[in-house]
């Protein structure tokens, strides 16, 4: 049988060069190839008599990177904002480590491994200099890209996320939401499961068919257990946690009825 989110991939192929990008892939380095979604005037295919090798040219306008969340890859996540985006900024969307086709040999699984090679990256694509934007867990890669790369990263939006994922904010949110660990809520393995993220993720209370919510979690929820590593490497003690001083403009922007990370923790952050 047919996967239905499967099959709407060329669909969405087509409508996002149509706006302005178009899937590219970066070997950073052996064992590790990070996928991105990269302008189209970037990508430069060989002329007559060339060798069948297309290279890439730098972005011609401000850069701006988008950065995905737990519970899809890149442009599933953003494919609303691209088309508003490209007409005056040259727009990237990666796919993070273990989503999208993106993967590694390496085993370190912290938001700062994420974000160094994200950096790494974007730097072969040509990128000096940009703006990140970053939804829940791409929202802490992005504290990290801002934190580690302050001369790449001139400023950033950050929607639904923290600084870091400390022992307390991760115990208080799991207890108030009923779930016993990030995992469960995050990995959902079940249509039931899938049903009882969106109900948390999502304020507007849409319905699909459960053939759609089967079709989702076998698109988007691979690398299981590389990701399962990804949210036990996220949790820090409240102990080591540490508040950086940044140089850069930073624009918080929530969502008033955020059931994972309620308003107040973007006042606390401000």
């Amino acid at each position: 049988m047919v996967n239905l989110v499967a099959a709407q991939k060329p669909l969405m192929n087509g409508l996002m060069k149509m706006a302005g990008v178009k899937p590219y892939s970066v070997e950073i380095e052996p064992g590790t190839v990070m996928n991105f979604w990269v302008p189209c005037e970037t990508v430069k295919k060989p002329g007559k008599g060339e060798k069948k090798v297309t290279h890439l040219e730098k972005p011609t306008k401000p850069v701006v990177v988008l950065v995905h969340g737990f519970a899809a890859e890149g442009i599933v996540t953003w494919q609303f904002q691209v088309g508003a985006l490209t007409k005056k900024y040259s727009v990237y969307v990666p796919d993070l480590l273990f989503f999208g086709g993106s993967i590694t040999d390496k085993p370190d699984r912290s938001p700062t491994f994420q974000a160094e090679y994200l950096v790494q990256g974007l730097r072969k694509l040509g990128v000096e200099k940009c703006v990140v934007v970053g939804f829940s867990y791409g929202g802490m890669v992005a504290f990290k890209m801002a934190q580690m790369y302050p001369h790449m990263v001139e400023a950033m939006v950050v929607s639904g996320s923290i600084l870091a994922m400390t022992d307390s904010i991760s115990v208080e949110a799991l207890n108030r939401l009923g779930f016993s660990t990030s995992a469960e809520l995050l990995l959902p393995n079940s249509v039931k499961g899938l049903k009882a993220l969106l109900s948390v993720a999502a304020y507007k209370k849409l319905w699909f068919p459960d053939r759609l919510h089967k079709d989702y979690l076998e698109v988007m929820f691979t690398n299981r257990k590389e990701r399962a590593e990804l949210l036990e490497g996220l949790v820090i003690s409240n102990k080591d946690a540490t508040i950086p001083s940044f140089p850069q403009r930073i624009h918080l922007l929530w969502g008033e009825e955020d059931q994972i990370f309620k308003k107040e923790l973007a006042y606390n952050m401000k």
